[in-house]
């Protein structure tokens, strides 16, 4: 089994045992998403239970090329179970993170691990190479620590604190030894209070984000865990390995001596530090020294690291959550509070823009309809962030006290708004922006339709941003300065690589008149399946993958599908075809798919909330393309909406295209058996939840 470690890790924390699972068993998923997805189906009996249920099992999963050199493809993390953020039911859901806990677990000989039950009292898991052992957290006396200051006291208990110049050796009794440090996944005081906005904290600003997984940990008790390794990864090809690393960062990377376009978003030829999204605000930039930051194994790095220490790796979303800030400094001392207290940015956002929106209704403050104890005046420092963070943190006022208020909207906005009687009213006028499942809007699924679709077709916010930089960035303009593209070309170039959908030119048109068509129906499809495979399953970096158009290729044609199944080949020794990806995550769609409907969805559960039906989205100058008389344009989308009657239409011309009952959505017996899910089948027939066809 090249690339893999052979083996998984199952704890039970209620039981306190530990036992391991041959990664053969699951070898046919791949890695992470697809083999999360096929051990939770196998240990989770009973799929309606909570996310607070005990038997809710939490996977943590690496793929074969994690740790190893296939560039934008070795660091990544996923983790799935039954999420506590989604809404109206707890999906079975998932997240993911970079860093180097995944490379540090293959290291110590573990394919991912499997958390089953809920401790009595808090606890750690410490894993050094194949020593596993649950640790009291009285010890370190770690419960009650921010998710920094817990990884420190861990690192420190395990390797000292010594440079890292010198030699570590994770247990005493071994001649193994390293100069790395432990990486330890923790959660923050968000987890340990069940906020459901809570994140899983790896480092200084790698999260498992949406999904509420840190409040699934303190419901179980878990602290954090902690993994040193110091073995290494067998590969089948090393030699080969190198040399299409080196070919592939030589050709399709950032160049510094030949700099194409020095403005690049986070695509596969961008330049290191890409992602810190307040460098767009002039008067939010750093003014200290600052060096790119990378995850392990990555080509490029689009974090960052300051001089000043303030803001260090942060990017994208939490690094502009508060742009009512008063100073730079504020702002990116906020977005430490953020990490040190393990909440999930674009969730607090959206909490703390609704909240702000009632109370310039003159409906929530100090003594207000809804009292809370929150200052608005004083919007823009740091004490009213901080404050507000603590209330979802801590669950009481901020400051210490308890109150009914942090309570409430550490359940989320969603959750707080039906408490205070407004969930429907607020869903209805769109001041509640959360279009879908309980989660803050992405991108308006008015507009990017393929985006909303995803998501509500799923289990979350998708995040996966594969044609939204495409429609964003890749039009003719773009390239001013290098080879321009039409509208046209980039349409050609994007669907030929788009297997089995590869002849359908029209997937790639959002216009109105296409957004209920067959062609969108292949979109969301093919995204559906590659990202389950190639994304979460394989591990590629959503901000590296897939590469569609590439400024430094000759011809600008990039590297997607030839690459994905070259490096996972040399790495496994298979004969895996991109197609073969496509495929898997269409059987790993399925999978998801017959856990939600055990779960209870319907397709008349499929709704997005009513001011995306009722109320148009304004216009967008972002650039999207559309075929309009016959050639192609990239314009922007005039105000819409999405029309009920022709969504519906659209649920059962997708569903028909999965093999899936068109009357309720759920899965049919013949689509499971022809992905060898036979299995699956049975146990929906014995939950009357087997679709027709």
């Amino acid at each position: 089994m090249y690339g893999y470690a052979g083996k998984i890790l199952r704890v039970n924390l209620t039981t306190k045992s530990i036992s391991s699972i041959p990664t053969s068993d699951y070898e046919q998923w791949g890695g992470g998403h697809g083999i999360g997805s096929a051990i939770f189906f196998d240990l989770v009996k009973d799929k309606t239970i909570g996310a607070f249920d005990p038997a809710n099992v939490v996977t943590i999963m690496t793929s074969p090329l994690s740790g190893t050199m296939a560039p934008g493809c070795s660091s990544r993390t996923e983790v799935q179970g039954i999420g506590a953020q989604p809404y109206p039911v707890e999906w079975f859901t998932r997240s993911g993170f970079g860093g180097r806990f995944s490379s540090m677990l293959k290291f110590a000989g573990w394919d991912g691990i499997a958390i089953e039950g809920a401790a009595a009292a808090p606890v750690w898991i410490d894993i050094r190479d194949g020593e596993v052992t649950i640790r009291d957290c009285k010890d370190l006396s770690l419960w009650g620590k921010d998710a920094w200051a817990c990884q420190d006291t861990i690192c420190d208990y395990i390797a000292g604190s010594g440079s890292y110049d010198t030699w570590v050796s994770p247990d005493s009794a071994s001649d193994a030894r390293s100069t790395q440090r432990p990486a330890v996944l923790t959660i923050g005081p968000a987890g340990e209070n069940l906020s459901r906005m809570a994140v899983l904290q790896h480092g200084a600003s790698n999260t498992s984000g949406q999904g509420g997984f840190g409040a699934v940990w303190g419901s179980k008790k878990l602290k954090a865990i902690s993994v040193m390794g110091t073995g290494s990864i067998t590969v089948s090809d090393p030699t080969a390995l190198f040399k299409a690393r080196l070919e592939q960062v030589a050709q399709y990377a950032y160049d510094f001596d030949n700099p194409k376009d020095p403005g690049a978003p986070n695509l596969f030829q961008s330049p290191p530090g890409q992602g810190t999204t307040w460098e767009s605000f002039p008067q939010f930039k750093h003014s200290s020294g600052q060096r790119p930051q990378a995850c392990v194994g990555c080509h490029s790095g689009c974090r960052r690291r300051y001089e000043s220490g303030l803001g260090n790796e942060a990017t994208c979303s939490e690094t502009t959550f508060y742009l009512s800030a008063k100073s730079a400094e504020i702002l990116h001392q906020s977005t430490d509070l953020l990490n040190k207290y393990g909440i999930n940015c674009l969730e607090a956002y959206g909490c703390y823009t609704y909240m702000r929106k009632l109370n310039k209704e003159g409906i929530l403050g100090p003594g207000k309809e809804i009292d809370c104890p929150l200052n608005f005046a004083d919007i823009g420092s740091l004490e009213f962030i901080d404050q507000f963070l603590k209330m979802v943190a801590y669950r009481n006022d901020g400051l210490g006290n308890e109150h009914e208020c942090g309570n409430i909207i550490a359940e989320g906005s969603v959750r707080a708004a039906e408490k205070w009687g407004r969930l429907e009213e607020d869903l209805k006028t769109g001041k509640l922006e959360y279009p879908y499942w309980g989660f803050y809007f992405h991108y308006d699924p008015r507009i990017q339709v393929d985006w909303g679709y995803g998501t509500i077709l799923g289990d979350r916010d998708i995040n996966e941003h594969d044609f939204m930089r495409l429609y964003v960035f890749l039009n003719e303009k773009f390239y001013a300065g290098t080879k321009q593209l039409s509208p046209e070309e980039v349409v050609n170039i994007v669907t030929d690589k788009m297997v089995p959908f590869q002849d359908d030119r029209l997937m790639l048109d959002l216009s109105t008149d296409n957004m209920y068509s067959e062609h969108m129906a292949k979109l969301v499809s093919w995204h559906r399946y590659y990202t389950r495979f190639w994304k979460q399953s394989m591990l590629l970096c959503d901000n590296r993958w897939p590469d569609f158009i590439n400024s430094c290729a000759p011809d600008m044609i990039g590297s997607t599908g030839t690459a994905e199944p070259l490096f996972f080949n040399i790495v496994t020794g298979k004969n895996f075809t991109f197609l073969d990806g496509i495929e898997l995550g269409r059987k790993i769609w399925n999978l998801d798919h017959a856990i939600w409907t055990l779960q209870g969805r319907h397709r008349d559960m499929v709704q997005y909330a009513d001011y995306i039906y009722d109320i148009p989205a304004g216009r967008t100058d972002k650039t999207f393309y559309v075929r309009k008389e016959g050639s192609w344009n990239a314009s922007g989308i005039e105000p819409r909406i999405v029309e009920r009657q022709k969504f519906e239409e659209f649920k059962t011309l997708f569903y028909k295209m999965q093999g899936w009952d068109t009357a309720t959505g759920y899965p049919s017996r013949a689509t499971l058996e022809s992905l060898a899910l036979g299995y699956v089948a049975d146990e929906l027939e014995k939950n009357n939840r087997l679709g027709q066809g």
